[in-house]
C-alpha cells in the first residue's frame, strides 16, 4: 500500500478534520481487508506515514547540507530546511498527519516527531566546531528549532525571513557557547 495515497486524503477536509479508514480505503482503491493486513489500525498507518515523511526530510536535509563546506554553513542549511517545512503544501500535509496522528483530544499538544532523527545531522558540524557535547548540542538546538516549527504549523503561519536568521543566529550561538 503507498503511504503517499493516505496524505491527500489526511488533508482533503481541511488540516483538523481526522480522515476514516474508509476514505483511506477508497482513495487508495483498496478493500477493508487489504487495508488491515498492512496495518493493524490507522494509527499504524499514521505511523508509518510519519516515519516515511521523517525519512523523506532527513534525506533532503543532508542533501541540503552537503551543499556546504563549513559546519555553519551545514547548520544554517538544516535550520531553513526545517523552517521550510513550514511553507505551503508541505506544511498543509504536515498539519494533516500531526491532527491525524492525535487522538480527538490531542489537538495542539501533539509535536512535530523528528526531532530525535534529524538532530544527529547537527553532530557532526558541532563537533567541528569543538562543541564538548554536540549530541547534547544538537538536541537543544532540534528541539528548538522544530518546536518552533511546530507552533508555525498550528498556527498556519509560514516563517519570515527575519525569522529564519534569528533562528539560524541562535542555532549557531548555541554551536559557539563551549
Amino acid at each position: 500500500m503507498q503511504l503517499m495515497i493516505s496524505e491527500p486524503v489526511m488533508r482533503a477536509d481541511g488540516p483538523d478534520a481526522r480522515a476514516r479508514v474508509a476514505d483511506i480505503v477508497a482513495e487508495a482503491g483498496l478493500s477493508n481487508d487489504a487495508f488491515y493486513r498492512h496495518f493493524p489500525s490507522k494509527d499504524a498507518l499514521v505511523a508509518a506515514v510519519i516515519e516515511d515523511g521523517s525519512t523523506r526530510l532527513h534525506s533532503y536535509l543532508m542533501h541540503q547540507m552537503a551543499k556546504e563546506s563549513t559546519p555553519e554553513g551545514r547548520i544554517r542549511r538544516w535550520v531553513e530546511g526545517v523552517m521550510s517545512q513550514a511553507r505551503g503544501d508541505v506544511a498543509e500535509t504536515t498539519l494533516a498527519v500531526m491532527v491525524n496522528a492525535g487522538g480527538p483530544s490531542a489537538g495542539r499538544v501533539r509535536q512535530y516527531p523528528s526531532a530525535d532523527v534529524l538532530a544527529t545531522l547537527l553532530v557532526e558540524p558541532l563537533t567541528e566546531l569543538d562543541s564538548t557535547a554536540p549530541e547534547l548540542d544538537a538536541a537543544v538546538i532540534a528541539d528548538g528549532v522544530i518546536g518552533r516549527l511546530n507552533a508555525l504549523l498550528w498556527l498556519r503561519t509560514a516563517p519570515t525571513r527575519a525569522e529564519v536568521a534569528r533562528t539560524v543566529e541562535l542555532a549557531l550561538r548555541v554551536a559557539a557557547t563551549d
